[in-house]
Formats: C-alpha cells, sequence, structure tokens
C-alpha cells in the first residue's frame, strides 16, 4: 500500500515516521528504494544490527560476506566508535531546559532473508538520551532510530529526531479524532468515500485549531487546574465546547431545508452491489510465562 503512494514519486523529499513496529524488514525493504523517501522508525532495545563486511580481493566460493560483526544494543561491548554525536540543549513546553545527545553510526546493516534482501539497504543509526542539566542523570531509556533512505543524509540529526518527535503530536491527534470527532465511525466498503471522510474529520480538526484563540475557557467543576488560563494551553477538547458560540456568531450560508415531495425509490429491478466477505482472522490466545512450563 505505501509502495504505490503517489507521494514518494514525486521529487520532493518526504519523510515517515513510525513507532517500533513498522522496523521490521517487510516494511523497510517496501520502501528502502523510493529515491525521494526517508523512514524513520523507532527499533527496540533488544535489536541485533551488523556494520558493513570488510573489504576482500577475492572469492574462491559462493558470494562475498554481506554483514560484518555484530552490533548488539543491549551490549555496549560491541558498539564501534560513532561517527558522529551532537549534543544540544532544549526546552520543554512547560519550560524545563534539558540536554540532548544524539549518537550516530552510519551504514548499518539489519539481517534478511532471500525474499528481503537487507544487505542492499543500509540505514543510519541515531541513540537519543535525555539527561538533567545539573546532575547528568539519565531520565529515560534512550531512544533507538533507524533512518532509511536514499537521501537521508541531506537531513541532520536533529532534523531526524525531531521528525519523529512530531509522531507523538500525530498519536494524539488521532485519538481525539476517533474519540471526538467520529474519523473510525464512518462504515462504508468504497476505500474513496472512507479517504473524504478522514478529510473531513482533519478539516474539523483543523477548524478547532484556528479557533483556539477565540474561544472561552469553559473548564469543568472538577477541573481546578484550568482555571489558571494563562498557565495551560487550550487543548482541542476547551476549544470543542465552546465551538458552538463561536459558529453561531459566524452563521451559515445555508437555507431551511424544505419538503419537495416524495423520493421515487429504487427503480424495480436495480440491485445493489454486495460487499465483499473477508476471510475472519482469529488470533491465538497468549500463554502467560508462569503457567507456560507447567507440567
Amino acid at each position: 500500500m505505501f509502495s504505490d503512494c503517489p507521494i514518494f514519486h514525486h521529487n520532493q523529499l518526504s519523510v515517515l515516521a513510525a513507532d517500533s513496529y513498522y522496523s521490521q524488514r517487510q516494511f523497510l525493504d517496501a520502501l528502502g528504494s523510493k529515491p525521494n523517501a526517508i523512514i524513520v522508525t523507532r527499533a527496540r532495545s533488544n535489536r541485533v544490527f551488523y556494520r558493513q563486511p570488510e573489504a576482500v580481493e577475492a572469492v574462491q566460493r559462493g558470494h562475498r560476506r554481506w554483514y560484518g560483526e555484530r552490533f548488539d544494543l543491549k551490549d555496549e561491548a560491541t558498539w564501534h566508535d560513532a561517527d558522529e554525536i551532537v549534543e544540544t540543549s532544549l526546552t520543554t513546553r512547560r519550560g524545563r531546559n534539558l540536554d540532548l545527545t544524539i549518537t550516530c553510526w552510519h551504514q548499518m546493516l539489519m539481517r534478511g532473508t532471500k525474499e528481503y534482501p537487507m544487505h542492499q539497504h543500509p540505514f543510519t543509526l541515531l541513540r537519543v538520551q535525555i539527561t538533567e542539566p545539573t546532575t547528568g542523570k539519565l531520565l529515560w531509556r534512550p531512544m533507538w532510530l533507524i533512518v532509511m533512505g536514499q537521501r537521508r543524509h541531506e537531513l541532520t540529526l536533529m532534523d531526524l529526531t525531531n521528525a519523529y518527535r512530531q509522531r507523538f503530536d500525530l498519536e494524539h491527534m488521532l485519538r481525539f479524532g476517533k474519540q471526538r470527532l467520529l474519523m473510525g465511525s464512518f462504515q462504508t466498503p468504497d476505500v474513496e468515500h472512507e479517504e473524504n471522510w478522514v478529510q473531513l474529520t482533519k478539516l474539523a480538526y483543523v477548524q478547532l485549531w484556528a479557533a483556539r484563540e477565540l474561544v472561552d475557557n469553559l473548564p469543568r467543576p472538577w477541573e481546578k487546574y484550568y482555571h489558571k488560563k494563562y498557565h495551560h494551553s487550550i487543548t482541542p477538547s476547551l476549544v470543542q465546547r465552546d465551538f458552538y458560540r463561536i459558529i453561531r456568531q459566524i452563521g451559515t450560508p445555508a437555507k431551511t431545508p424544505k419538503p419537495r415531495g416524495f423520493s421515487a425509490g429504487r427503480m424495480p429491478g436495480n440491485l445493489r452491489e454486495k460487499r465483499k466477505r473477508h476471510p475472519v482472522i482469529k488470533k491465538g490466545k497468549k500463554i502467560k510465562s508462569s503457567s507456560r512450563w507447567t507440567a
């Protein structure tokens, strides 16, 4: 599906940020050859990658080595010297100052298969650490990122890190859209109709963003911390509470509908196309670790 997306066939550089579920070789192999696509995915801290193999002049039998020495993310003894290190500071939305360290290794490899030759798709490996400025204490576990794409060197390490950090805002938008904007409530067998509905929910979300400075803060009686209006940002939920007042002031060019008779209904002999039936996918139950080896 992503390989046929028209956005990857344009000359403009496109960056796709995804979580660790999309760091599998099935997904990366499909998009790794796109000339204008950069994929930034998170990697679990127990993954094992490989360095580039040492160059040899000739091989008598078989093919050349595809993978070099191991690079175990949980074993620091297997790491080689980093190719690039960036140290900077950042300020959170609440005004907290933190230190950010990005460690980079270029031309890393992932173990592939015959169907997915991952030795043909080298990537850049990033290790992102956030520490306390005064004590140097590590606040959270290091975050590992995989950056794959032919044009990945055109972006700086800070650009790649910020591209993945924006994914968290996207997750909040999807959660709000499904809960408050009916993003996943429209059921239709037509993909085009479903895409149009998603676009409508996005437009509704943009309307809430545009009205964020026009709304009045209307907290619930139990939301006492929201009474400090100038110390908290206005969330989409707060904008939605007062959005009805705004649209009433703007008005609408639409007129009140009037009855125009009765519809003729469906013509005799007209048959509607039935929905395509898909096989039911049954997932097995997970076995608990405590009862896995009981006899």
